[in-house]
This record gives structure tokens, C-alpha cells and sequence, in this order.
């Protein structure tokens, strides 16, 4: 099965919450899983606090843009991953739904968006062992089997 997974992570600005989600899973899972995000009411730019907290982490995510959720998106999702859009996210039968209970990082200090993006790398992490379950753990491992197509 050539099929990768794809995962989208849904809050309601797609500028804090869903990005740092979406920047551990391509950090983590790099080729390994489709990543999209995507929020109910987008705004104009990504918090500059999450870009901060996740910077810490070794991991950019400030050239990222909040992309309103579509219709499209969630029909090629295999899990739907939403953070407090309540039930602005379409329902599709056969996809793996979760919603993540998490403080919105908006208006935080990075002292207070810590907590959240640490929760964040946690429940990513085990996101990660359920969708790949016979994959290392190592993200420094990948592309041992992939081919290059340049």
C-alpha cells in the first residue's frame, strides 16, 4: 500500500493551534504523511508568538498562511484532527475525527503558548504511532526507502 495518510488539523483561525500541530507532523512524519491545515475564519497571518514557540523547537513555520477550511479538504483527509471550531467542520462517514481540547494561543505570551505547543508535540507524537505504526520512531531515519524525484 503506496497510499500515505493525509491529516488535517482544523481550528478557527488556522494561525496558532493547527499550524504548530501541522509543523511537528511534517517535522516528524516528513514525507510520510500528508499535512494540511486549515481554519472556520481564517486571519491574515500566522501568531507571531506560535512562530516564536515553535522557532524554539527548531522548526519554522513562519512563512506558513491560514487557509480557509474547505469542503475538499476534509473529503481528502483520512483523520480530521479540529481544535475548538466547534461544528464548522463538515462530517464525512469513514474518517477518523478528533478533536483536540487545547487553551487558543492567541493574545498569549510565549510563556503561556509553551504549555500548549508541548501538548501539541505530545498528541502528535502518538498521532504519529497510531497512523505509522510499523514506522521508526526516529524522524532522522526517513528516506532510507524513498527515491528521489528531482
Amino acid at each position: 500500500m503506496a497510499e500515505k495518510p493525509t491529516v488535517l488539523f482544523v481550528c478557527v483561525h488556522n494561525a496558532g493551534r493547527s499550524q504548530m500541530a501541522a509543523g511537528y507532523l511534517q517535522a516528524f512524519a516528513g514525507d510520510r504523511i500528508e499535512v494540511l491545515s486549515a481554519g472556520s475564519a481564517p486571519k491574515d497571518q500566522i501568531n507571531p508568538v506560535a512562530v516564536a514557540a515553535m522557532a524554539e523547537e527548531g522548526i519554522d513555520i513562519a512563512s506558513n498562511t491560514p487557509k480557509l477550511l474547505t469542503v475538499e479538504a476534509v473529503r481528502e483527509s483520512d483523520a480530521v484532527i479540529t481544535m475548538g471550531c466547534g461544528d464548522a467542520c463538515p462530517i464525512f462517514p469513514g474518517k477518523r475525527y478528533e478533536d483536540w481540547v487545547l487553551d487558543d494561543p492567541a493574545g498569549q505570551t510565549i510563556d503561556a503558548v509553551r504549555p500548549i505547543r508541548d501538548e501539541i508535540r505530545t498528541r502528535v507524537e502518538h498521532l504519529i504511532a497510531e497512523l505509522l505504526p510499523a514506522s521508526p520512531s526516529s524522524p532522522s531515519t526517513s528516506g532510507t526507502e524513498a527515491s528521489s524525484t528531482r
